[in-house]
């Protein structure tokens, strides 16, 4: 029972997370660039391991920052001065950084303590295992799942700058040109998402997956952005989506003997397309009902 809640936490942290820098990137048309980050960051962690030697919270979050932040900035020098479109810049860079990734751990498989099905898919059924213990090993106290501690951090992260910056990153995300009129440093604050971006990336994938992980930053914000009436509602539905595609994933899992991270993803899916045809459903009433007459 208690692995059970361990892992709902953990997933439950991962969704929010997610769920609330995806809305910023489905409001700024830039969510391939969460897919693109997500896959990327396997060659800032492979690096910073191999300088480093540490599989430490704040090594992997460096090298995972620095690889992210290099990837929108490639991106968008391709884009500009290539003359390549954005989307094409995108796959270019991520898809180059990933390979590079993954043939840097089969270069050096005996000292990269990563695995690339692991990477993809992750298996959020064994964060329960891997703890953090307080003193001695074997007679300290035990502070729970390693995973849990670090995207705790990254949402605790998250969450102050998202409260920090709301405006600011309201303004760039609906008015860029006005955020321009304004004084406000439109670079400073899409590199600043794009640093989230990272943070929550690899804080997540190392339990779930770069799969799910693409999955909770696209698709419960695209939920939140059918019919949420304002940013601050967008962030609060999209949370509700990620907890519920969770919980939801998280049972149909366990029903089916099946991986958690691909039920929950599927979840998502499902409850997009549910939202899509309530709200179908609800336009063809609108039309099908009859012209009230303006009262006398």
């Amino acid at each position: 029972m208690i692995n059970d809640l361990w892992i709902l936490a953990t997933a439950s942290l991962v969704a929010v997370s997610c769920a609330l820098v995806g809305s910023f990137l489905i409001l700024r048309r830039q969510s391939l660039v969460g897919d693109a980050i997500s896959h990327s960051v396997l060659l800032g962690i492979v690096i910073a391991f191999l300088a480093t030697d540490s599989r430490s919270l704040p090594v992997m979050l460096g090298g995972a920052v620095m690889i992210g932040l290099l990837t929108a900035w490639l991106s968008d020098s391709l884009h500009k001065f290539g003359k390549l479109q954005s989307d094409a810049s995108i796959g270019i860079v991520f898809t180059l950084f990933f390979a590079l990734g993954v043939i840097l751990i089969s270069l050096y498989a005996g000292q990269v303590d990563l695995d690339q099905e692991c990477v993809l898919y992750g298996e959020i059924a064994f964060v329960p295992f891997d703890t953090i213990v307080w003193g001695n090993p074997e007679t300290g106290v035990d502070l729970g799942p390693r995973a849990l501690w670090a995207i705790g951090i990254v949402f605790l992260i998250v969450l102050i700058s998202i409260l920090i910056g709301f405006n600011r990153l309201q303004t760039v995300a609906f008015h860029p040109s006005l955020a321009v009129s304004l004084g406000i440093n439109v670079v400073f604050w899409h590199y600043f998402l794009m640093t989230l971006v990272s943070l929550t990336t690899v804080a997540s994938f190392d339990a779930v997956g770069a799969i799910l992980v693409v999955a909770l930053l696209v698709i419960p914000a695209s939920s939140a952005y059918l019919i949420a009436k304002s940013l601050k509602g967008m962030l609060w539905l999209a949370s509700a989506y990620g907890l519920a595609s969770v919980m939801i994933g998280y049972a149909v899992s366990y029903k089916l003997d099946s991986s958690i991270s691909a039920s929950i993803a599927v979840s998502a899916g499902g409850l997009l397309l549910a939202t899509v045809l309530a709200l179908e459903i609800r336009k063809r009433k609108r039309r099908l009902q009859p012209n009230r007459p303006v009262g006398i």
